[in-house]
Parts: C-alpha cells; structure tokens; sequence
C-alpha cells in the first residue's frame, strides 16, 4: 500500500519560513519523480515545485529563490523549503509520487498525500 505522508505545515508570518516534510512508502522512491502542488481556496492545483529522479527541479515562477525542493532517498523523503512566505502561498500543499514506465507497455504511477495546511498571516 502506497502511502505519502506529509508534515510541517502551519500558520506563519509573512516573510517566515516552514519546511515541509513528505514520508514516502509502498514505493521504490528512488525512482520516482516527487513533487509537491498547492491548492488555494476556490483555484486550481498548482505545481510547485518537482524533483525527478536524477535531482533536476522545476517550479513555478512565482517561488523561485524562495522555496527549494529536496529529497533524501536514503530516507524516502522529498521536502520543501519555503522562506519569505507571502500570503498568497496560503493554501493545502499536497505531496505527489509519478512515474512512468513504458515496457511492456505505459503505464502511469501517480500518487497523492492528504495535504498540509500553510497559512500565512499576520
């Protein structure tokens, strides 16, 4: 059974900083591709930021030089770092699992946390 469980969520100032923690089982980590989406009240989930296997990153513009993913496979943990946190990074940040394999034929791994809560507010 796959689970991601996530951690370190919180209620923050603007300008603070939270690490979030996501425990990874059930799979072979290393080989997947984990990223970490957000999901604000009444919008869409959003990319954060995501960590393939070989430790490239991609994020999304508006957290650049403020947050940065990491992961330990030793440990079978992906975290990210958010500093200068704004209020408008208020949202359920949710911990995601992908691969793909494409032999014998393709098929999608794709799994999801329960979500942290980051509220930042004065």
């Amino acid at each position: 059974q796959v689970q991601l469980v996530e951690s370190g969520g919180g209620l923050v100032q603007p300008g603070g900083s939270l690490r979030l923690s996501c425990a990874a089982s059930g799979i072979i980590f290393s080989n997947y591709t984990m990223g970490w989406y957000r999901q604000a009240p009444v919008k869409q989930r959003e990319l954060v930021e995501v960590i393939d296997s070989g430790g490239s990153t991609n994020y999304l513009d508006s957290v650049k030089g403020r947050f940065t993913i990491s992961r330990d496979n030793a440990k079978n943990t992906v975290y990210l770092q958010m500093g200068s946190l704004q209020p408008e990074d208020t949202a359920v940040y949710y911990c995601n699992a992908n691969a793909v394999v494409t032999f014998p034929r393709r098929y999608v791994y794709d799994y999801w946390g329960q979500g942290t809560q980051v509220t930042v507010s004065s």
